[in-house]
């Protein structure tokens, strides 16, 4: 039996990693369609951003409901299970990286457009050869994240219950939980070393990709930046014709800049007939899905009876309420994050010596599921920490809050430090500019893209350690983690108790008041970044 069962842990370790992996992998390949649609259709972007705000803010267990109707009830079996984990998953790891693509997308140098469209390079063309490698860099910056938001949430996607019913797929997120209610303490432990070791090897072979995907794909970036913001001396004077990343291999496509443009022959003027055709095909396709869609919410909200809309009306006092206090908590975690990724992010992108080893640390601490050894961290400081702080509970899920969420703004301002251009860091160097003057002038400015997105994010994840932490029943026998008002305690009540009525409505008043944030924080900064901060094009204008 213990051989069966440490071969069971690394089955499930390697199946819930493939399953994180497959579905990352799967939320690029839409992202890069979804991000290049809305800066095509500012109909779509209008619909889109706020859509993908909304849902990244709404946590994970929120999302039962749906599948409770749609994967569990409809489908049901193994499949359905496993959809249905599939499924929340997906609503982990996917918004930031799209907002990522969209963000990189929508920054892309005016000189590279025209480069592109001088050259009426098709769609496939300028994706492959222009938007795509763009945008490399900031889905590196964001792949890490998406990897420990998808492992922090397998206790809640792995294994879930909606009411009395639990359902479970195969995965360390339901080995774990059946090992600590059985009481096996010792294979528990190895269950976790092991799920660490994966962690930490991902962990080197993200940073692996994050270092080279500057190196590739960033725009006559400084990498590797050396110690004390040093530029390496043979990026330093490169030419301005051979520039790295996107406009190399634009360049590519031409063997001469005096070659003469292609014409528009017969062939050509079919090509774009039948390209408007599709798209004709497709937005009609899709009015008609959202039109039937609309039909079917219409249905069923007509046939809830009135006095039930009033119950649910009722709430709404309640969770306004609740959701005030959240709030609060969030914009402390963000602040926070955004304070330690500032100075923390940029001293390790100019000291490569202490990234070395600093880094691998904090990537691994934020990638391990923080459920599964947060239970471990109450129980031993619960004794003390109530006896001196009588406000422990709020302190415990800021913290949860803060270790769930902080790495989304880090990563991506690490990130964007790293692609500032050589001759800024010489402009720096040349004017010995001091730390605050560098951050005023030149690195905040240069990384705002990468702040906004990092920073949405943060915001729109951290309710997600605020749905666990607020109500945590059992946390360790006999003990109960929760506070006192939250609206994210609310959804938690009303998901253990069944009152998936309540919980739905409490659901859509919140992303109501997130789509609102979204339109005039997300949206609003994300245009600025692409007016004012986009530094790249600064290396045309020198």
């Amino acid at each position: 039996m213990p051989m069966s069962l440490l071969l069971i842990i690394q089955l499930a370790v390697g199946a819930t990693i493939l399953r994180v992996l497959l579905i990352i992998l799967g939320s690029i390949l839409i992202g890069w369609f979804l991000a290049y649609a809305s800066i095509k259709s500012p109909i779509f972007e209008n619909i889109y951003i706020p859509v993908i705000s909304s849902l990244e803010s709404v946590p994970v267990i929120t999302f039962f409901p749906v599948v409770l109707v749609i994967f569990v009830t409809r489908i049901g079996g193994a499949m359905g299970s496993e959809l249905a984990s599939d499924f929340l998953i997906l609503t982990a790891v996917a918004w930031n990286i799209w907002i990522a693509q969209y963000q990189a997308f929508k920054t892309v140098p005016k000189e590279l457009q025209e480069v592109a469209i001088n050259h009426e390079l098709g769609f496939f063309s300028k994706m492959r050869r222009l938007y795509m490698p763009f945008s490399i860099p900031k889905i590196a910056a964001n792949l890490f994240p998406s990897f420990a938001d998808g492992l922090f949430y397998i206790t809640v996607s792995e294994v879930f219950s909606i009411g009395t019913k639990t359902f479970s797929v195969f995965g360390i997120g339901s080995i774990i939980p059946a090992l600590l209610a059985s009481g096996d303490i010792y294979y528990m432990w190895v269950a976790m070393l092991t799920l660490a070791i994966w962690v930490a090897l991902f962990t080197f072979f993200f940073r692996y990709i994050a270092r080279f995907s500057v190196a590739k794909y960033g725009l006559d970036t400084a990498a590797p930046i050396r110690r004390g913001g040093k530029v390496n001396i043979m990026h330093t004077y490169q030419a301005w014709n051979t520039l790295t990343g996107p406009m190399k291999k634009l360049s590519k496509h031409f063997t001469s800049p005096f070659r003469a443009l292609p014409t528009k022959g017969s062939f050509g003027r079919k090509w774009m007939a039948l390209s408007s055709s599709k798209k004709y095909i497709t937005i009609g396709t899709f009015l008609l899905v959202f039109i039937m869609l609309l039909a079917k919410i219409g249905l069923y909200v007509v046939s809830v009876p009135l006095s039930y809309w009033r119950y649910l009306v009722s709430y709404t006092p309640v969770i306004i309420y609740g959701m005030a206090f959240d709030y609060v908590r969030v914009v402390i975690i963000a602040f926070i994050s955004l304070v330690i990724a500032i100075f923390v992010g940029y001293y390790l992108a100019v000291h490569q010596r202490a990234a070395v080893t600093v880094f691998p640390v904090i990537q691994i601490v934020s990638a391990f599921p923080a459920p599964v050894y947060f239970p471990l961290v109450f129980a031993a400081t619960f004794g003390y920490m109530y006896a001196v702080f009588p406000m422990s509970s709020e302190i415990y899920v800021l913290l949860l809050g803060f270790i769930s969420t902080f790495y989304y703004v880090f990563y991506s301002f690490w990130m964007g430090v790293q692609t500032v251009p050589s001759e800024f860091w010489e402009i720096m160097e040349n004017h010995e500019l001091g730390f605050f003057t560098r951050m005023r002038r030149i690195i905040l400015p240069a990384t705002f893209p990468y702040l906004i997105a990092g920073l949405s994010s943060t915001i729109d994840s951290a309710w997600g350690g605020l749905m666990i932490g607020e109500y945590w029943p059992d946390i360790i026998k006999g003990k109960t983690l929760e506070v006192q008002v939250g609206l994210m305690k609310m959804l938690d009540v009303f998901t253990y108790q069944g009152k998936i009525g309540p919980a739905a409505w409490a659901s859509l008043l919140f992303a109501i008041v997130v789509t609102i944030f979204s339109l005039f924080f997300t949206k609003k900064l994300m245009t600025m970044a692409r007016e004012k901060y986009v530094i790249e094009e600064g290396v045309y204008a020198a």
